[in-house]
């Protein structure tokens, strides 16, 4: 029983048309779900991902009207995003966008190009050597040989990285690696299953003020699991005494959230059923879907929420 990669990762933005056009115009991704949080319904739950949404493609966004993020530990400090190579098309293309970004250098052994979306969400591209599947969408404005693969290492930065450490190994059963020095200090890297830049998480020592939570931060991030090892997990997080949610049916996977001891959020997700459970592959995120527990409320639901403005529709 293995985790097997990373599921996905979800931030918070405050301004959801600006962020739609972003990771759709300018990153190329697809919208591949416009629903809404199920514990929220006011706000949108936006997921961009793959040609096909692959799970591990994925990164999503809450809708909350919040303050800009305050940087600091205790918190998801940069997310990795996957690439064929392509980082100086890539340096074109942010440029041509006014997006901020570094230059591309050599961290972990890998190509990366640091950057920022519009609200402060870190990211940098990876390059992941072509290893694994591609599936490129073809309505994407971002040529198929460039196109975001899928998610790659996820740093934590936390005052405390022996107690966070301890959960990744001996409750996620993730076996350390190796580390290597960034500009921020010692990263240490934790793998998942096969292993590689789609199955990391990068563990980074910070002493700094603890993070405040808003637009521009990360909300958590999910970890793969098939779906026949639901239950087994579940059992996992009781027999260890980790305080969770317990089961969590999200209607496109199932779900256990709990927070690691720095504080950070975890969730465990299937694979399945996956994001063509209520819409087509051809349509997915052209129309808000709401889960079956939520569709008696659609008019109140469609009546909360604000216009998207990239097309016209909610």
């Amino acid at each position: 029983m293995q985790l097997t990669g990373i599921h996905h990762l979800t931030a918070v933005t405050a301004r959801a048309a600006e962020n739609l056009a972003f990771y759709t115009r300018v990153l190329g991704l697809r919208l591949v779900k416009k629903t809404v949080n199920q514990d929220d319904v006011s706000a949108y739950h936006l997921f961009y991902a793959d040609g096909l949404a692959s799970p591990g493609s994925d990164i999503t966004f809450f809708d909350w009207p919040a303050a800009p993020e305050r940087r600091g530990a205790n918190s998801i400090s940069l997310t990795h995003l996957r690439v064929a190579g392509g980082l100086e098309a890539w340096c074109e293309r942010l440029d041509r966008a006014g997006v901020r970004r570094g230059e591309p250098e050599t961290r972990d052994g890998r190509a990366t190009l640091a950057f920022e979306d519009p609200e402060g969400q870190r990211l940098a591209l990876v390059d992941d050597g072509g290893a694994g599947e591609a599936h490129p969408w073809d309505r994407s404005p971002v040529p198929a040989a460039e196109q975001i693969r899928g998610l790659g290492p996820i740093r934590l930065s936390v005052p405390q990285p022996e107690r966070t450490a301890a959960v990744l190994s001996e409750v996620l059963g993730m076996r350390r690696e190796r580390a290597f020095d960034a500009p921020e200090g010692r990263i240490e890297v934790f793998a998942m299953g096969p292993g590689g830049p789609a199955a990391e998480i990068q563990l980074h020592a910070d002493a700094s003020a603890p993070a405040r939570a808003g637009a521009g931060g990360v909300h958590h991030v999910a970890f793969r699991i098939p779906d026949a090892d639901y239950g087994a997990w579940a059992e996992r997080l009781r027999s260890r005494r980790m305080p969770s949610s317990g089961p969590v049916d999200r209607y496109y996977f199932r779900s256990l959230y709990f927070r690691e001891p720095n504080g950070i959020l975890f969730e465990i997700a299937t694979d399945g059923p996956g994001f063509a459970s209520d819409e087509p592959l051809e349509t997915l995120g052209e129309r808000l879907a709401l889960p079956p527990f939520l569709e008696p409320r659609r008019a109140e639901i469609e009546a909360g929420l604000k216009p998207l403005g990239i097309a016209g529709e909610i």
